[in-house]
């Protein structure tokens, strides 16, 4: 394929612009746009261990863009990014949902202005026709009529539904999601929750050191208020910071007050959107090595 000039310029602009956000936030930076599907690991870790062969910082931010896919491929890339950086960071300029939500939880920051928006962690599983579907859609739909038979008030129609669902592929979306529940709760603990040492002042502890138990238990109300179907109605449902902070109690970094930071996210991230949407790409990614 023949590149056009116009195309190396947007390159040089994007390159130029991913150095500005590097030197903003003193981090290397990988900015990843699309899905996460199995696979995508060799890529990954390929491009990760070029960008820690060229002067390595000892911080690194992930500018996510995605809405979501397989956990078991965000599992894989949070171990090779914490094999490689103490401290990770996450960037999210629009969204990140469902695994992209669980990949942000791994992380020891979030930033993320008033437009950013995060998602309940409903995973996608391949159902035996090979389609990716949202697991917790398919179990709330099962439990109901499970609930309407035993008040004997199942139509015929719904007992021929449930006659014929799978019962290995239900199982397959249970253990989906069991897996990101279980990964967000240990990765809040490790990484999100490794600084909250000391309650806060508006707690009725404040001031007394945080236990072992108290972020077990904190990472498990978060774990379970975002895979509340029943909550959020909606597996592509925006939750935005407000969200976040005043009912999941989560602490994010909000720049929506900081002019500079915002310019600098936002027109790499408008660059970044229109050349990919421009070019057709499924998925991108872009490190000051690699593009």
């Amino acid at each position: 394929m023949t590149i056009l000039p116009v195309d190396d310029k947007i390159k040089e602009l994007l390159d130029e612009k991913l150095k500005m956000l590097e030197s903003h936030f003193d981090a290397d930076i990988i900015s990843y746009n699309g899905p996460f599907v199995d696979g995508m690991e060799p890529t990954f870790v390929r491009i990760v261990e070029e960008l820690v062969e060229k002067d390595k910082r000892e911080r690194l931010c992930v500018i996510l863009t995605t809405l979501g896919g397989s956990a078991i491929a965000v599992e894989r890339c949070v171990n090779i990014l914490r094999h490689h950086y103490r401290e990770v960071n996450f960037i999210v300029p629009d969204h990140a949902y469902s695994a992209g939500t669980i990949f942000c939880m791994s992380g020891d920051n979030i930033y993320m202005d008033y437009y950013s928006v995060l998602g309940p962690i409903d995973p996608q599983v391949k159902n035996k026709e090979g389609k990716f579907v949202p697991a917790l859609g398919y179990l709330d739909k099962v439990n109901e009529l499970v609930e309407k038979a035993k008040m004997d008030e199942l139509t015929k129609a719904e007992f021929i539904i449930l006659k014929d669902m799978d019962l290995a592929e239900l199982r397959a979306f249970e253990q989906a999601k069991e897996l990101t529940i279980a990964l967000l709760k240990n990765w809040l603990v490790n990484y999100k929750f490794k600084n909250w040492t000391i309650h806060s002042d508006t707690s009725k502890r404040a001031g007394q050191p945080v236990t072992t138990d108290e972020k077990n238990k904190r990472a498990e109300e978060i774990a379970d208020l975002l895979s509340n179907n029943n909550k959020w109605k909606s597996h592509g449902r925006p939750i935005n910071i407000e969200v976040l902070e005043n009912e999941l109690r989560l602490k994010i970094n909000d720049y929506s007050k900081d002019p500079e930071r915002r310019e600098l996210i936002r027109s790499y991230h408008f660059l970044l959107t229109d050349y990919i949407e421009k070019n057709g790409f499924n998925s991108f990614i872009h490190t000051r090595c690699f593009i």
